[in-house]
């Protein structure tokens, strides 16, 4: 009899904790969400006057077996160049015809091949090494598959020189051609990460996370971390890695860079997967770096990163509640109504956000009809999430092009 009552009253304390942790979840969302809601995103005229013109400025393209999309990316930054920057593409262990295209489109291409060391970090490492005997004022990162928004590269180059700090550009994902409801609802997800959730911090006057490409650098900034790694969402990382060290990076809406989510199911699987199971390890292994630094360092923008990188992604946190959820009913019919309580105010503040970013940000682009196929993108990702308990993903494997 004792024992049963230790683990009802084990289970009682074990559900309250995790209902207030989801409250305080749904709660960071919610504000990050509402300040971005109830503000307006500013024109992409650019407010800075710093004078880049006799600045030297460096845009850096990690690219591994890019063929099929490099040539339009590289086209569309060399139109947005001015005062020659230098336009440098790191072929990381390239196979197929990424070399020749680079070199016709006129950029500075440099080789690199290990095939032991993989990944994003290692090729992007190479390429500042590269570039360091004759060193920019300014480092510019722009994946090989994406649109470069015309005046981008020159507003987060002036931000970066202004303020001496990591600046991201916002970094969108486009539907394919022939979509259906699942990738609206992704493209979707993907806004409120890299558009809405930046830009409310932006507002709260605190850093934003680095989301992997559009990012400018100050060369004393990023050669004070080690980017020479494999991890399977190395932008992250390396915004956590600059937070710590005394750079926390800056959003700046003005400047838009855009891919296009994979059309192949299996492609964009496997992006799917790096990009959530990459974000789970870097939550497990961050949160508690990022709150000891803020402490030793006395730094409450720490302590909001790290509650901002808590926020597990959107699909898993609705899972995460909705688990909570019939747990606190059950309770509740037992004669414990707290933890029901609590879960239905986190419920509350996660729906109203959605419904506001919706509103604000996603109408165009997700329309009510298909605001309704969420719980379905929701079930279909729960397979990815039960991989990461027993499976988890820990090399880097680039995403196919269609």
């Amino acid at each position: 009899m004792l024992i049963s009552q230790f683990l009802a009253t084990c289970g009682r304390f074990v559900l309250l904790a995790c209902t207030f942790a989801s409250l305080l979840l749904c709660l960071v969302l919610f504000v990050e969400c509402m300040a971005a809601c109830l503000s307006t995103v500013p024109h992409r005229k650019n407010h800075l006057k710093q004078d880049i013109k006799d600045k030297k400025v460096t845009v850096l393209v990690p690219a591994h077996n890019e063929e099929a999309v490099i040539r339009s990316t590289l086209e569309s930054i060399k139109s947005e160049l001015k005062n020659k920057p230098e336009l440098v593409v790191v072929a990381d262990n390239c196979t197929d015809a990424t070399v020749e295209i680079a070199n016709a489109v006129g950029a500075t291409v440099i080789e690199r091949h290990d095939t032991n060391l993989k990944g994003k970090g290692y090729a992007l490492d190479y390429g500042l090494r590269y570039i360091e005997s004759q060193p920019p004022d300014v480092v510019v990162f722009v994946d090989a598959d994406c649109m470069v928004a015309k005046g981008a590269i020159e507003r987060l180059s002036q931000v970066a020189m202004t303020t001496q700090r990591p600046v991201q550009g916002i970094y969108l994902m486009e539907k394919p051609k022939s979509s259906s409801p699942k990738e609206s609802v992704s493209a979707f997800a993907f806004k409120v990460k890299n558009l809405v959730r930046p830009y409310g911090l932006t507002q709260l006057k605190m850093p934003c996370l680095l989301t992997g490409t559009g990012m400018a650098f100050p060369m004393n900034a990023i050669r004070s971390v080690d980017l020479a790694n494999g991890n399977l969402v190395e932008d992250m990382k390396l915004g956590f890695d600059l937070s710590i060290a005394g750079y926390p990076p800056l959003f700046c809406p003005q400047a838009n860079v855009t891919g296009i989510l994979p059309a192949q199911e299996q492609a964009a699987k496997s992006q799917r997967t790096r990009w959530e199971h990459g974000h789970l390890q870097t939550l497990l292994t961050y949160v508690p770096k990022l709150i000891k630094a803020s402490i030793k360092q006395k730094r409450f923008d720490l302590l909001v990163t790290a509650l901002d990188l808590c926020v597990p992604p959107l699909s898993l946190l609705v899972v995460f509640w909705s688990i909570l959820m019939v747990l606190s009913l059950v309770a509740a019919i037992l004669g414990t109504w707290l933890p029901l309580t609590i879960a239905g105010s986190a419920g509350c503040l996660l729906i109203i956000a959605i419904l506001s970013v919706w509103n604000k940000f996603g109408r165009n682009d997700l329309p009510l009809v298909e605001l309704l196929a969420i719980p379905a993108y929701i079930l279909l990702k729960l397979p990815l999430y039960l991989k990461f308990l027993f499976q988890p993903q820990n090399s880097w494997v680039k995403t196919e092009r269609d």
